[in-house]
């Protein structure tokens, strides 16, 4: 009896300490040192002879791990709504008034976003009811910082389809984009240049860039480009076909992933 007890001891501190549980089983803390001698012996003895549990064990702790990722970061887009619509540190294109809203995190020197991009362009062509949120993540180096806050700077004089214009031909831009790059395709959309220079130097413009990556850091985005829509955070390239999917979801079910 007392030998059965001690196995079931045991193999309850296996699972414990494959999973990364702090805590052991509340008998065990009533347990003589030989008892909990005999528990490791039989731990040892177990993992010895079935291998292949601390696998098993790993591959839950990774499941667990990452359904609570997933729950975190939709935690995270609830308390965050506001922020990441905020016309201050976004840019708004399609329809304002969308039922759906497709936010996208993007850096000026990201190849995937550069791809992606016609996706999105794409999308808010063909669904005139979709709302797309452009929010400048330059996390690629000192160029990309440089590329984003030239464009905030011009956010300030080319509003709607002018400077929706001036981002695409930004984003089309072949090579490494600085800002110098970024200042002469302003030029070419009409942009003040003399302003744009004082206005990238305005601390309203760091502060554009300072809290949106404050607000990628808080949900957890890693890179780019990174999309939300519903309660979703989509990684990567992944095509027009599988945005839409989601966009649909959540006119359909309120949610990015319908159930049943």
């Amino acid at each position: 009896m007392i030998f059965s007890s001690l196995r079931r001891l045991a193999l309850a501190g296996i699972a414990a300490c494959a999973l990364g549980v702090a805590t052991v089983p509340a008998q065990a803390q009533s347990l003589s040192a030989e008892q909990r001698a005999a528990v490791v012996e039989l731990i040892k003895e177990t993992l010895l002879k079935n291998p292949e549990l601390i696998q098993e064990a790993l591959v839950e702790l990774e499941k667990r791990n990452q359904v609570a990722q997933v729950e975190a970061q939709r935690n995270a887009l609830a308390a965050e709504k506001a922020s990441l619509t905020d016309p201050a540190t976004s840019v708004i294109a399609g329809n304002p008034q969308g039922d759906v809203t497709l936010v996208e995190f993007m850096d000026y020197n990201c190849g995937f976003c550069k791809r992606a991009m016609e996706d999105v362009r794409a999308l808010a062509k063909d669904d005139p009811k979709l709302k797309v949120v452009i929010k400048d993540f330059p996390i690629l180096g000192p160029d990309s910082v440089e590329a984003s806050r030239v464009a905030i700077a011009v956010k300030n004089q080319l509003q709607g389809q002018k400077y929706w214009d001036f981002h695409l031909k930004l984003m089309a831009t072949k090579g490494r984009v600085n800002g110098a790059k970024a200042m002469e395709i302003a030029k070419e959309a009409g942009a003040d240049i003399e302003r744009v220079k004082k206005d990238i130097e305005a601390p309203a413009t760091r502060a554009v860039i300072e809290q949106t990556v404050a607000l990628g850091d808080r949900l957890g985005l890693t890179g780019t480009p990174a999309f939300i829509v519903g309660d979703e955070v989509v990684f990567g390239a992944v095509g027009q076909a599988a945005l839409k999917q989601k966009i649909d979801a959540v006119r359909k079910c309120g949610k990015a992933t319908c159930s049943g």
